[in-house]
C-alpha cells in the first residue's frame, strides 16, 4: 500500500515544473478571456483598436477586413464606419499585457507595445531628403534613406498607406530616372534598392507610370534585367509587369530595347522564384495578345519560340500551382497564334497529355485555354492534311469524357463551340481506339 501510494504521489510531482519557488501544474488548462480575443481571427489581441462602432479588434485582423477585403462595415454590427481610422484601445493592452505576465509560467509571453505608425511629417521629412540627395548625386545618402522608408512600409498596412499618400511612389521613380542617366556598376547597388522600394508601394499611380515608363528608365529595367543580383532582376520585372499591363504602347517601346525579350525568356528558362515566374510570365502575356499588331507580334513569337519557351513551358505545366499554370497556358495560347507556334507545339509529345490533364481541374481559366490550344492543334494538323494524332491522343487520355461534361457544366460560348468541334473530330476515331477511363471524375462535384 506504502509502495502504491509512494508511485501515485512521484506521478502527480512528474506533471509539476518547478520555477523558483512556485509549483506549475502543467496540466492546468489557461483560458483566454473572451474580451481579450480578436472577434475577427479569434485569437489573443497584440495591438487592439476600436473602431467608431465601439467595438474592439486586433490592429491587424481589422485593417486587412478594411483595406484588403474593401468592406467599410463594423465585421461584428454590420453597421457603416464613419471613420476608417481605428483608435488604440491602450487600456485593454494594457490589461492583456498585465495577463499574459501573470500567465508567463503557462507559455503566454508578454505581448511588446507596437511602435508608434509613422505620420506624414516623418515621411515627407524622409522624401525631402531623397530630393535634396538626389540632386547632389549622392548615391549612398539615397539608398540609406530609401531603406529606411522600406522598414517603415514592412512594419504594417497603415505605415504602407501613410507612404503611399504622400506621393513617395513618384519621387522615388524621379529619383530612379536620374540615376539612370548615369547608368554604370557604381549606381547599380542604389537603383536596384530604389526598385525595391518601388515594389513595396504597388499599384503604381499615373505620375509614377509615367516616369518609369520613360525610355530611359525602361532601358535601365532592361540592364537590370540581364546583369542585375537575383532580387534586383526579381524587383525589375515587377516593375515591368506593372508599366506593361497598364500602358500597351510601351510594349513596343520595351520590345526596340536590345536584350529585352532575351533577359524575360531568360526568367523563364532560370526560374529564380514563384513571384519572379508569375510576373515574368503576365509581362510575356501582354507582348504575345491578340492586342498587339499581328506583324510586330508575329515577330516576338518566332523570337519567343526560337528561343524554347514552348518547350519549357510545357514542361512547367506538368506540376506548378494554379496561378502559374493558368499563365503558362495562356502565353502558350499566344505562342500557338501563328503557325511557327503551333508546329513546335505540335512536335512535342507532351502537349496533349499535359492540355487534357488541365482540363475541369485547376480553374475555369486553364480549361478554356486548353480547349482554345487544342482547337488550334486540331486546326493545323488539317491545314497539313496529316494524320489526325491530336485527336487520338486526346481520345487515349480521357478528353472525350471530360469534353462532354465541359458542354453540361457552365463555360463560354467560344469554348463550347470549340470542344463541339474537337468532340467530332474525336468521335470518327472512338471506334478504333482505346479510351481510358479518367479519375478525374472521381470526386467532381456537379452543380446539378
Amino acid at each position: 500500500m506504502i509502495s502504491a501510494y509512494r508511485s501515485r504521489r512521484a506521478a502527480r510531482n512528474a506533471n509539476k515544473i518547478k520555477k523558483g519557488s512556485k509549483l506549475v501544474d502543467v496540466d492546468v488548462e489557461v483560458t483566454i478571456p473572451e474580451h481579450f480575443r480578436c472577434p475577427i481571427s479569434l485569437e489573443l489581441m497584440k495591438d487592439p483598436v476600436t473602431l467608431s462602432t465601439g467595438i474592439t479588434y486586433d490592429r491587424e485582423s481589422v485593417e486587412k477586413w478594411i483595406y484588403e477585403d474593401e468592406k467599410h462595415t463594423c465585421p461584428v454590427t454590420g453597421v457603416s464606419l464613419t471613420t476608417l481610422d481605428p483608435v488604440p484601445n491602450h487600456t485593454l493592452r494594457k490589461m492583456i499585457q498585465n495577463w499574459c505576465v501573470e500567465n508567463k509560467l503557462y507559455g503566454f509571453d508578454r505581448i511588446p507595445t507596437p511602435r508608434a505608425p509613422a505620420n506624414s511629417y516623418q515621411v515627407s521629412d524622409i522624401l525631402s531628403k531623397i530630393v535634396d540627395m538626389r540632386a547632389k548625386g549622392n548615391a549612398e545618402g539615397v539608398m540609406e534613406l530609401v531603406v529606411k522608408m522600406k522598414d517603415l512600409a514592412k512594419e504594417s498596412e497603415r505605415n504602407k498607406r501613410c507612404i503611399v499618400a504622400n506621393g513617395s511612389a513618384r519621387i522615388l521613380s524621379e529619383t530612379f530616372e536620374m540615376f539612370s542617366s548615369y547608368k554604370n556598376q557604381e549606381n547599380a547597388s542604389v537603383l536596384e534598392e530604389i526598385l525595391s522600394g518601388l515594389t513595396l508601394l504597388l499599384p503604381f499611380d499615373q505620375d509614377t507610370k509615367s516616369y518609369l515608363g520613360s525610355n530611359q528608365c525602361l532601358s535601365t529595367v532592361v540592364w537590370i534585367l540581364k546583369v542585375g543580383t537575383l532580387s534586383g532582376r526579381r524587383n525589375a520585372v515587377l516593375i515591368l509587369k506593372e508599366i506593361l499591363s497598364s500602358d500597351q504602347t510601351k510594349l513596343h517601346e520595351f520590345t526596340e530595347i536590345e536584350g529585352s525579350i532575351e533577359a524575360l525568356a531568360k526568367l523563364i528558362k532560370e526560374p529564380i522564384c514563384p513571384t519572379t515566374t508569375n510576373a515574368s510570365l503576365l509581362a510575356i502575356y501582354h507582348l504575345v495578345t491578340p492586342s498587339t499588331s499581328f506583324d510586330h507580334k508575329k515577330t516576338l513569337i518566332s523570337t519567343f519560340v526560337n528561343m524554347g519557351i514552348i518547350d519549357k513551358l510545357l514542361e512547367m505545366l506538368v506540376d506548378c500551382s494554379r496561378g502559374v499554370c493558368e499563365k503558362s497556358l495562356g502565353v502558350l495560347e499566344g505562342l500557338c497564334s501563328i503557325d511557327e507556334g503551333l508546329e513546335k507545339a505540335y512536335s512535342n509529345a507532351l502537349t496533349v497529355q499535359v492540355l487534357v490533364k488541365k482540363l475541369l481541374r485547376v480553374s475555369d481559366m486553364a480549361t478554356e485555354f486548353s480547349v482554345s490550344i487544342l482547337w488550334m492543334l486540331s486546326r493545323y494538323e488539317k491545314s497539313k492534311g496529316v494524320e489526325e494524332s491530336v485527336a487520338i491522343e486526346a481520345l487515349q487520355v480521357g478528353a472525350f469524357q471530360k469534353l462532354l461534361l465541359l458542354l453540361q457544366v457552365g463555360s463560354s460560348v467560344k469554348t463550347k463551340e470549340k470542344s463541339g468541334d474537337l468532340l467530332k473530330g474525336m468521335n470518327v476515331h472512338r471506334g478504333r481506339v482505346d479510351c481510358i477511363e479518367s479519375m478525374d471524375f472521381k470526386n467532381l462535384k456537379r452543380p446539378f
